[in-house]
């Protein structure tokens, strides 16, 4: 099957209208980033991307309750990678994360989940909207992120009324960095569908926000319930307030998670499972899990979930060794690597291949330097599916990424992405179809 199908009509009559104020990084990186084609997925393929992404999303959340209750402050710290100002809050356990999406690579061999970004995942809009309006208006085909938008409002309205259980009501803030033109849009998107269920929310970009040690976070002199913030905590840890005196302004917004002062989306839980380590905790409890059982006093993994790790997941280690020694070619990645910065290729002598620093050239070398300097996990590499697109600066012959969105524990859509053998920023946005048809859909030839 030759999964990518070309729209009938050039990037600047598709990307108009409705669809660029919606979308308005359709072109990114100074080239483009929404492509005018889909994705073709067969129904019993889509079927079983997400009977996958929910065993994976339950497998991680069964690890995660174990990492808070049972593992030391020490093993998040150093295996994990976590700030210790961020180990009190991240063991707070809140019932789900929010917005999670696995990146899958499915070739002939099966499926495979390389990670989940858990804590600030994006591509919401271009998935939850635009995928659905373009395959509707083009082709007879059925969008693959239907229920995106629905499953968005479950989740954030279980996260709500959990804070609310807990003393926090009132409004609800969505903040990211204001002029950054894509995670904006993301972030909006979220609260107008949080706004639909009848909550007051308003946006309010990070820099704009102001945090009371002890007291409680503001907007405009507004207290601020729940706060939904597209930054990493990665980052956010580690913020200063240069005009006070560099006053540890990211360590007071988490204390006032654990004072019970304010309630985050995603919560403070999702950097434990966001750290690249959580994978390789997870499969080294797989491998020992006789001895885990003995340590703990309970099962861990059921039957189900041994296969699904074995089925769905990669061996997974904190040191090369194991694929250096059996010539198997890997792939290393830091902790708190985002659109595969700070990934390498290895071949099954351990020499490197290749890596990727990100689009910005003038940043490379402190690019480098950010992600050289954090821990790394080694992880089996698996064959990705190549894939052909047309784009306006010509053929491009490059490689199919699928993200699988879970929210709130239930599948809610695809973002398929194409680009090199590690897939970056420059990576290009090709909507997923199924290919059974709809009735009332229409179809442009």
């Amino acid at each position: 099957m030759n999964r990518i199908v070309q729209l009938d009509g050039d990037h600047d009559e598709i990307f108009s209208g409705e669809i660029a104020q919606r979308i308005p990084y359709h072109r990114m990186n100074g080239k483009q980033y929404c492509l005018p084609a889909i994705t073709l997925f067969q129904p019993e393929e889509a079927g079983a991307i997400q009977a996958a992404s929910e065993s994976v999303d339950r497998i991680y959340r069964k690890v995660l309750r174990f990492a808070q209750q049972y593992l030391p402050d020490e093993f998040l710290v150093q295996q994990l990678g976590l700030h210790p100002a961020l180990l009190s809050a991240a063991r707070m356990q809140v019932p789900c994360h929010g917005v999670s999406r696995q990146d899958w690579i499915i070739n002939e061999h099966g499926m495979k989940c390389i990670e989940n970004n858990t804590d600030t995942p994006t591509g919401i809009p271009e998935t939850a909207y635009l995928a659905e309006h373009l395959i509707h208006t083009y082709t007879s085909f059925t969008a693959a992120s239907i229920g995106m938008r629905k499953e968005i409002q479950s989740a954030f309205g279980q996260l709500i009324r959990h804070y609310a259980e807990q003393g926090l009501s009132g409004p609800i803030v969505f903040s990211s960095y204001g002029w950054h033109l894509e995670d904006r849009t993301n972030t909006e998107y979220l609260m107008q569908a949080v706004n639909e269920l009848g909550y007051e929310t308003l946006y309010v970009p990070l820099e704009e926000l102001e945090i009371v040690p002890g007291d409680g976070l503001y907007a405009g002199g507004q207290r601020i319930a729940v706060l939904y913030r597209l930054y990493p905590l990665e980052y956010l840890i580690h913020d200063t307030d240069e005009e006070q005196g560099n006053m540890p302004i990211g360590e007071a917004l988490i204390q006032l998670v654990v004072e019970g002062k304010l309630g985050l989306i995603n919560p403070a839980q999702s950097i434990i499972t966001q750290s690249k380590g959580f994978m390789a905790l997870i499969w080294s409890l797989y491998a020992r899990r006789d001895q885990t059982e003995e340590f703990v006093g309970f099962t861990l993994f059921d039957g189900t979930d041994i296969a699904d790790i074995d089925r769905y997941l990669l061996p997974t280690y904190y040191e090369a060794a194991p694929f250096v020694q059996a010539g198997t070619p890997y792939v290393a990645k830091g902790y708190w690597g985002r659109e595969g910065k700070g990934t390498s290729l290895y071949d099954g002598e351990g020499q490197f291949k290749q890596a990727e620093w990100g689009h910005e050239e003038a940043d490379v070398l402190e690019v480098q330097d950010y992600y050289d300097n954090q821990p790394k996990i080694y992880q089996h590499m698996f064959p990705m599916q190549e894939a052909h697109v047309e784009t306006e600066e010509g053929s491009f012959d490059g490689y199919l990424l699928t993200g699988a969105y879970v929210i709130g524990g239930c599948y809610a859509g695809l973002l398929p992405r194409i680009g090199g053998k590690i897939t970056g920023d420059m990576a290009y946005y090709c909507p997923a179809a199924i290919t059974y048809t709809t009735q009332g859909g229409s179809r442009r030839e």
